[in-house]
């Protein structure tokens, strides 16, 4: 190898790794100032009386990733939730979706991740990805829907490519809304309870919220 040759794959090396410790917050020069993400794993949705209840986070994590998991029941309705949330750099926030988690956890596709929209309470819209997954053993049989979005600014987004949408945001968040698919439901055609969209609204909005300081 030629000494031009050497010298370009030195810099071809270098930048390759600049870029990946900048992604990753490898290099505490790139690293963002301030951070949200203390408040966010802190903070409790608020939706009529659903209460909440840490339980144990079994989301995959990449490096400097962090993940936190609350169920919420609400007595009046009967109603479970579960929202799990994970942040950290891009790299590692933007993948291990749960169309590739499930799976891999034994679940089966009833209905692969397509993209719906809910409108807010104060007007504005969010767009995230739904899919839903079965698991069945001799004893039970589990349904899950889960919904998903990224953000880095506080608007909510499923973008095609979420490792490339993201890619020079300083930190990720990724939030999953899961419910159960109720009996009846096998394929997961029916559309939400009004009582599921009025939290998934609720939760989307309250942690938007935390970037502009109203939470």
């Amino acid at each position: 190898m030629n000494r031009i040759a050497l010298v370009i794959c030195f810099v071809l090396l270098g930048a390759g790794a600049l870029v990946h410790g900048a992604t990753t917050h490898r290099w505490a020069v790139l690293a963002p100032a301030a951070s949200l993400a203390d408040q966010f794993h802190a903070f409790e949705v608020t939706v009529g009386d659903f209460q909440a209840e840490s339980v144990p986070n079994d989301m995959p994590l990449k490096e400097r990733s962090i993940g936190t998991t609350c169920r919420y029941f609400s007595p009046s309705r009967n109603a479970t939730v579960v929202v799990a949330l994970t942040s950290g750099p891009p790299g590692a926030v933007s993948t291990h979706t749960p169309d590739v988690c499930y799976p891999s956890s034994g679940y089966r596709t009833l209905r692969g991740p397509t993209v719906e929209t809910i409108g807010l309470p104060g007007g504005e819209k969010v767009s995230y990805y739904v899919a839903e997954f079965e698991k069945k053993s001799a004893t039970r049989t589990e349904r899950h829907k889960v919904r998903w979005a990224w953000t880095a600014d506080g608007n909510w987004a499923a973008p095609d490519r979420p490792r490339f949408a993201y890619l020079r945001v300083a930190e990720l968040y990724k939030l999953y809304i899961v419910t159960p698919v109720p009996d009846g439901d096998s394929d997961g055609a029916a559309e939400d309870p009004p009582v599921v969209r009025q939290f998934v609204a609720a939760t989307f909005a309250q942690y938007a919220g935390l970037f502009a300081g109203r939470h």
